[in-house]
Order: structure tokens, then C-alpha cells, then sequence
């Protein structure tokens, strides 16, 4: 039984205890000056129970949530400008346009357009591919970059794969011709240091473009006969497959492995487009060289005329002469 408070009377003394003492020990009042004093009873939750831990930590919780909600969906406009920007970067470094001061005016100044294709190699939609997401690109959704570098036309091909560790990532830019190779970006979520994670490095993206240590120009093929031909494999290259052969990191086999499995499944999609491209400017090549001939024929054909009908009209003047 919980002990009960008791007050004296006569000179306030207060006890605690199953009942009032006999005699109060300060004024020695019996018994019957002490009256027995009442508890008011708590309202409200017992803060010490359980129950209210739970709800508290709830209260909580759902206002934090609220808070960062609130926080994030203000912060989301900056975020996606600055993922936007940083792709951008990434786009430009494959066209070997690095560390810019302004991103966004170097973008605008060389990419020309962000079409979408499909595998059928026709052209789906004229702008656009900025916006499609790496889960979204598909054989219908496929997003290619044009851009005209000291007026030469570069696509450029996103990418995507997995490496070691995590996802690997990246941007090949080809020459007019469909073909070679005029620059490469790769990077990675979480390959290791000092081994996958030097595809991100410019001495292993130097493999694919740019000059040998002996200052020879890098050729790098990606297709053959249609199909994909680009290799990244540690070693020397086959007899006849230097200008399709990357040598990969060493030690880093595994990460190189998926870098090159990423370049063959993310670039046979282009093919056919890229092929119709580089014929219909085989076929423009041919229309200018017979406009040009037939230009020629019919400046020679005005010649001839006109030395003609410089000869009769000198026959002409002689005839009167005489």
C-alpha cells in the first residue's frame, strides 16, 4: 500500500505513512490534529509510460518528414539545373571540351541538336534527347547529339553499363564519317581506385583519339560490316584489328570487361541510322560533283559559242571590207 501524506494541524508538521503518528514530534499533538492530506489526481498522458515514448517519437517524425519535404522540393529546381549542367559537361568532354568556364554557353555554341532515332535508323523525333532518361532509352527512344566542331559534324552516342563495382557511364563522339573515333568520356559510381576507376582518367579516354606518345594521330574504328567491331581488351591488338583494339587498364579486367560490353549493346542500336547518314551524304557528294561537272559543261559549251560567233562576226567585218 503506497504511503499517505499527513499534515498537523497545530503546527504543519507533515508525515508520510500508512496513518498519522500518535504524536506529532514537534508540537506532541495527538493523533487526532493530524488530517490526512489528498492527492490531486494527474490529468494528461503519463510521460514516463511507454505509450507516450511512441507517440512522441511519431509526432516527431512525421514533422521532420514534412520538413525535409519542404526542403527538398524547394532545392529540386537548383538540383535538376545543376544534373543538367553536369551532363552537359560530360557531352562537351567527349567533343575533348574541358573544364569550361561556362558550361552551359559551350553546350549551346557546339550541339546542334539532340534528336531521337530507333534501330530502323529513322529519325523519331527532331529534338528532344536532352530530356530521355538513361532507364527510358530503348530500340524506339534512342537520343543522339549533333554538334558541328570547327565545321565538322560530331554524333555523339550516350551510354550506360555496369562495371565492378557499380554503374559505369559515359559519351563517344564520331567523326563525320560515321565511324572513327574523335573523342570519349567515361566515368563510374564506384569502381576502385588506382584500377577500374581509371576509365574515368584521361591516359586510358586518350587510347580511343588524339596522339600517340610518338605523336602519331589515334584512328579508332567502331563498326565493321555492321556490326561492332570496337574492342577494349588488355594486350595487343590481332593482326588487321589495330584501329578496332583499345587496350584495357591493367588490372582492372572485370570493370573493362563491362566498359566493353557497354560499347558493343549501346552502340549497334546507332547503326542504321548512321549508315543512312553517311549515304545520303555520299549521294549529296554526288549530286555536287555532277552539278559541278555539268556547270563546267556548259561554261565550255558557252565558250565554244561564243568563240564562234566571234569568228563570224570577223568573217562578217572582212566581207565588208572587200
Amino acid at each position: 500500500m503506497a504511503a499517505k501524506k499527513y499534515v498537523c494541524k497545530v503546527c504543519g508538521y507533515t508525515h508520510e505513512g500508512k496513518e498519522a503518528p500518535s504524536v506529532c514530534p514537534l508540537c506532541k499533538a495527538g493523533a487526532s490534529e493530524f488530517e490526512a492530506v489528498k492527492t490531486a489526481k494527474k490529468k494528461g498522458f503519463n510521460t514516463n509510460s511507454d505509450l507516450y515514448a511512441i507517440i512522441y517519437s511519431a509526432v516527431v517524425v512525421v514533422i521532420v518528414a514534412f520538413l525535409l519535404a519542404g526542403v527538398s522540393s524547394s532545392l529540386k529546381e537548383t538540383q535538376d539545373a545543376n544534373v543538367a549542367l553536369d551532363k552537359k559537361k560530360q557531352i562537351l568532354s567527349s567533343l575533348n571540351i574541358k573544364d569550361v568556364a561556362d558550361a552551359e554557353a559551350e553546350y549551346n555554341k557546339y550541339i546542334k541538336n539532340d534528336l531521337i532515332v530507333n534501330t530502323a535508323g529513322d529519325p523519331v523525333a527532331e529534338e528532344g534527347g536532352f530530356a530521355v532518361e538513361n532507364d527510358d532509352i530503348n530500340e524506339n527512344n534512342l537520343p543522339l547529339y549533333v554538334a558541328e566542331v570547327n565545321g565538322e559534324t560530331k554524333y555523339i552516342i550516350p551510354m550506360t553499363g555496369n562495371g565492378l563495382w557499380g554503374a559505369i557511364w559515359g559519351y563517344i563522339a564520331l567523326n563525320d564519317d560515321c565511324n572513327t573515333i574523335y573523342g570519349v568520356y567515361f566515368s563510374h559510381a564506384s569502381e576502385t581506385p588506382g584500377l577500374g576507376a581509371e576509365i574515368a582518367g584521361e591516359k586510358f579516354q586518350g587510347r580511343f583519339s588524339g596522339k600517340d606518345k610518338d605523336g602519331n594521330e589515334i584512328v579508332k574504328k567502331v563498326f565493321d560490316e555492321g556490326a561492332v567491331k570496337l574492342t577494349v581488351k588488355k594486350g595487343k591488338a590481332a593482326a588487321g584489328n589495330e584501329e578496332f583494339h583499345i587496350d584495357a587498364v591493367s588490372g582492372a579486367t572485370l570493370t573493362c570487361n563491362g566498359l566493353d560490353d557497354m560499347l558493343k549493346r549501346k552502340l549497334a542500336p546507332y547503326y542504321n541510322y548512321l549508315d543512312k547518314v553517311k549515304a545520303d551524304e555520299k549521294a549529296e557528294e554526288v549530286v555536287e560533283v555532277i552539278e559541278v561537272a555539268e556547270g563546267e559543261n556548259a561554261t565550255a559549251a558557252d565558250s565554244e559559242t561564243n568563240a564562234a560567233d566571234d569568228q563570224n562576226s570577223q568573217a562578217g567585218e572582212t566581207t565588208e571590207q572587200k
